[in-house]
């Protein structure tokens, strides 16, 4: 059923909708970004390759957190919400009428 995946016509059609949609004048503004993007990305890309592997932090002794951790207290559970406390939470304050507009 599907010898090719992808036909000339295909392209064709593609490339119809695409200027039916962003117009022929847009084109031109969008490639121009995509080229800008592409050529940014390709330097950031051979930056990254330049600074090499980041150095990782071997642990003191194996096993061992690298830095002290404080102990935690224990939380007390939450008090259940009541109807009282959420309708007062719900119910938002008016706010007052600014100046430069009228009431």
């Amino acid at each position: 059923m599907l010898r090719n995946g992808l036909e000339p016509w295909h392209l064709l059609v593609v490339l119809a909708v695409v200027i039916l949609l962003f117009g022929s004048k847009k084109l031109p503004d969008m490639a121009r970004g995509l080229g800008k993007s592409m050529r940014i990305l390709k330097a950031e890309t051979a930056a990254m390759r330049e600074d090499g592997p980041a150095p990782e932090e071997s642990p003191a002794a194996p096993g061992a957190p690298a830095t002290p951790v404080a102990p935690v207290a224990p939380v007390a559970p939450a008090a259940p919400a009541t109807a009282a406390t959420a309708t007062a939470t719900a119910a938002k304050p008016e706010a007052p009428a600014r100046a430069d507009r009228p009431a």
